[in-house]
Formats: structure tokens, C-alpha cells, sequence
């Protein structure tokens, strides 16, 4: 565990493991803590390197808006600061955002990525304006809100099963800032479309995706998975967005099997 200095600011991530690299980046409200099963696991093969991004976990935030620009700017001092010339990268949601950034600003770097219940389109008009109200919502109660939306990231149907979990994550994205989960909004909601990067680029694509994802429908995505010339799709039939809770094991497989192939 350790920190950088970006921009003045204390960046925080882990780093587990020897040999080739695989990067992974939480999740809207999240932080690097998700990974810690698939970081154990992976490390016993690799070398894996896991941030908490601007606002999240441990990391402080560096800016009031927190573009995938400049998100992306971050994971790339980190992984300079580490000396890692050649990675492969999982980003869940936000971090999905951030990796196809960082992909095309450094595609020399990568020898694959995973978007990992996520995907390459911006925001739609209704998804700003959503992203507006949400903000009012944080700026009067932080809490309430995080409250309302972890549960949301699942199916209601699993609630009851997932209760710890979802309880655990509420008091996890608690302790974010109000600024910290802003500036990702803000973020989030100016992020540009990505579609061209899949279509050109040459690096292998893994998508996770769950056929009860609500916050990332599968019935949006389907066009998207055809676009990179190589790419591999998971469908977890019963998940929702959180694939690494829902289905840990199916869902680590995945994962280490494409950095076999990456990497």
C-alpha cells in the first residue's frame, strides 16, 4: 500500500505480486477494496496494481470536476511512478470510463482491457439532466443518496441475499466527500463517446456484462460488443452491475483467463 503526489494531491493504490502487470479500477463510489479478492488471487501469477481513484477510498480529490481525461492522467502517473511499461486493464463502471481513456491516449501501454459492466457511450441529454438532479440530491444529503443508489446497483430480487454486502458498500461510499462524489458526477456526465476507439482499436476487448444490469442494459450494449476486431463477451444471466459480488467465481475465471491470453 502507498501514495502518490498528483497535482499536490495524495493518490492511493495497492501493489501486489510479481511479473506481468494487470491494473484495476473501481466503480462510482467505490474504491480499490473491491478488487481485494480478485487482487489475491491474481497476484499469485502476476503483478497487480489496484487504485483508488480522485475522491474515492483513500485518494484525495484533485479537481471539482473529475473528467475521464484527467482520471485517466492519474492511473498513468501512478503506473509511470511504478515504472510498468506494459499492462493489461479492468475498469469496473467508472473505471471501464476511465481505461477505454486511457486507452486512447496510451494504447502502447495496454496488451488488452476488460470493461467490466461498463461501456463506451456518453450520456444521453436525459442521463445529464439525471446526473444534475442527482447532484441536488448529494449537495442536501449525501447519505440518503448513497443509501438509495447502492441498492440499486443490484437486482431487487437478490436484495435480501446481498443485505451484508450492500450494507458494507453503503457505509464504504459514505465516507466519500461530497465533493469527491460530485466531481465524478460532473465527470461522468461530460465523458465523450468512445464507440470509435472499440471500432479501431487492435488490442483485445473482454466485456462483462449482466443481463440485469440496470445501470448499464444489456439491450444498449449490443452493438457495442461487435465493435473491436477482437473481442470476447461474459453474460452473467442472473447479475446485476456487480458481477465481482454476484458472481465472484465466474467473474475471477474470466478475468484470469483473458491476462493468461493478454498477457
Amino acid at each position: 500500500m502507498a501514495y502518490i503526489k498528483f497535482q499536490k494531491k495524495s493518490i492511493f493504490f495497492t501493489d501486489e505480486g510479481k511479473g506481468k502487470v494487470i491494473v484495476m479500477l473501481h466503480g462510482f463510489t467505490e474504491s480499490s477494496k473491491i478488487w481485494k479478492r480478485f487482487a489475491t488471487g491474481l497476484s499469485k501469477k502476476f503483478r497487480v496494481v489496484c487504485i483508488d481513484l480522485p475522491g474515492h477510498g483513500k485518494s484525495e480529490c484533485v479537481a471539482g470536476v473529475h473528467t475521464m481525461d484527467l482520471l485517466a492522467d492519474v492511473v498513468f502517473t501512478v503506473l509511470k511512478k511504478l515504472k510498468i511499461g506494459k499492462c493489461m486493464m479492468a475498469g469496473h463502471s467508472l473505471g471501464g470510463y476511465v481505461t477505454l481513456d486511457f486507452a486512447g491516449k496510451h494504447p502502447d501501454m495496454l496488451k488488452g482491457f476488460i470493461l467490466f459492466h461498463s461501456h463506451c457511450f456518453p450520456d444521453t441529454q436525459t442521463e445529464q439532466e439525471n446526473r444534475d438532479h442527482t447532484i441536488g440530491l448529494v449537495n442536501q444529503d449525501k447519505f440518503g443518496f448513497v443509501a438509495q443508489f447502492i441498492p440499486s446497483l443490484f437486482p431487487v430480487e437478490v436484495h435480501k441475499k446481498y443485505a451484508k454486502q450492500i450494507e458494507k458498500l453503503i457505509r464504504q461510499s459514505a465516507r466519500m466527500s461530497k465533493e469527491g462524489v460530485i466531481a465524478a458526477l460532473e465527470g461522468m456526465k461530460i465523458r465523450p463517446d468512445q464507440s470509435e476507439l472499440l471500432r479501431a482499436t487492435k488490442l483485445p476487448v473482454l466485456f462483462i456484462l449482466g443481463l440485469k444490469d440496470a445501470k448499464a442494459p444489456l439491450s444498449r450494449l449490443w452493438d457495442m460488443v461487435t465493435l473491436p476486431v477482437s473481442s470476447k463477451v461474459l453474460i452473467l444471466r442472473e447479475c446485476g452491475h456487480m458481477g465481482y459480488i454476484e458472481a465472484p467465481e465466474e467473474t475471477f475465471n474470466a478475468v484470469s483467463e483473458f491476462a493468461d491470453k493478454c498477457l
